[in-house]
Order: C-alpha cells, then structure tokens, then sequence
C-alpha cells in the first residue's frame, strides 16, 4: 500500500485528523443547541397540557418506536466494530460492518415510514389530515406537531448519515482506509452516534407518555 500524505493544507496526518474531530465537534454542538431548543420547547408544551398530551401519545406507535431504538443500537456496535476493524487493518470486514450499519439505518426508515402510514390512517398528520377523537382538545395537535417535525428532522439526519456510510463503506473496500489513516471513519462515527443519542431522546419524549395514563 502507498503511503498515505496528507492534505496539502495539513503538514501532518495527525493534524488532518484532529482538524476533521475538531469540526465535527463543533457541528455538533450547533445540532445539539437545534435539537435541545425542539425537545425544550416541546416539555413546555406538555407541562402546560399534560393530560391532552398524554392522550395524543395513546396513539404514538410504541412497538415500531421501540423496534426502530433496538435497530439504531445495534447500528452503534456495528459503527464501533468497524472503527475497531479498521485499527487492525481488516479493511474488508470493516467494510462489511460499514454496510452492515447502513442496512440497519435504511431498515428504521422503512420502519418509520410504515409508522407514518400508520398515523396517517389513524388521521393524526396535522394540516394534512387531522381529527380529534373523543376527550381530545386542540392542544392535542402540537404533540403530533412536534412528533413529526422532530422525527422527519432526525430521519434527515439519519439519511445523510446512511449516504456518507455508504461512501465510506466502498472507499474502505478499496483499501483507501487502513490502521494508519482512518480519520473519515472515526469523524462519521461520532455523527452516527449523535443521530442515534437524539432519537433516544425523542423516543423517551414521545412513546412512554401514551402509557403515562
């Protein structure tokens, strides 16, 4: 294998690397102000109307949501293996858990997309297609707000997150990532961790509530 340089920009690897987990870190603090600022404002909304929430979360589908946290888990060891893969130079079964970590992603979109379809039925889409049932107060429309914003920004994420995966995935297969260089690797785990952290947080903010009372 040719030695890898680095950027013409970094006088060492070491450099290139510290500059990408840098710049990763501090996008992700800007995602962690956006997300937390959502999350805070939806805990005021359902501390002002806590028992309309919780009728609106009767409806949430805690058996998908919960199928999609144990596939977004199990996503995280596979990011870590791979990580781990490539420290000892097995480019090829890093790859493999590379894929593997994309598969499980694409398998909680499906997931969530038939969840979609599912609250689309239950006419819980607000704007598109919104009716209150018995007991329900118009407040009951900004759970599902929230629930749908917040989810299809965390499924954005998680897209663009599968994607690069991907990418990734087919340059480690060709051998352009090894123990010596890894950098891409280490910088998108850190991304697919923090899309995995967020949904954690949604999940606790939307599922359990429905069951509250």
């Amino acid at each position: 294998m040719a030695s890898i340089r680095p950027e013409a920009q970094y006088a060492t690897l070491e450099q290139q690397t510290e500059t990408a987990q840098l710049g990763m870190w501090a996008f992700l603090a800007t995602e962690v102000l956006f997300f937390g600022a959502l999350i805070f404002g939806y805990y005021i909304y359902r501390i002002a109307y806590t028992d309309q929430f919780i009728l609106a979360g009767h409806d949430a589908k805690l058996v998908l949501g919960s199928i999609n946290t144990a596939l977004l888990l199990t996503s995280s060891v596979t990011m870590v293996a791979a990580i781990e893969l490539i420290k000892r130079n097995e480019a090829r079964r890093a790859a493999t858990a590379l894929y593997l970590t994309a598969l499980l992603g694409i398998a909680f979109l499906g997931v969530k997309g038939y969840e979609y379809l599912q609250d689309y039925y239950d006419h819980t889409v607000p704007v598109l297609d919104f009716v209150l049932k018995p007991h329900q107060q118009p407040p009951v429309e900004l759970f599902w707000l929230f629930y749908f914003v917040a989810t299809g920004l965390h499924a954005l994420h998680l897209t663009i997150g599968i994607v690069a995966v991907l990418i990734l995935a087919a340059h480690t297969r060709s051998g352009r990532y090894s123990a010596a260089y890894h950098s891409p690797i280490e910088v998108l785990g850190l991304y697919w961790s923090f899309v995995d952290v967020v949904w954690l947080f949604l999940f606790a903010a939307i599922y359990p509530i429905g069951r509250a009372g």
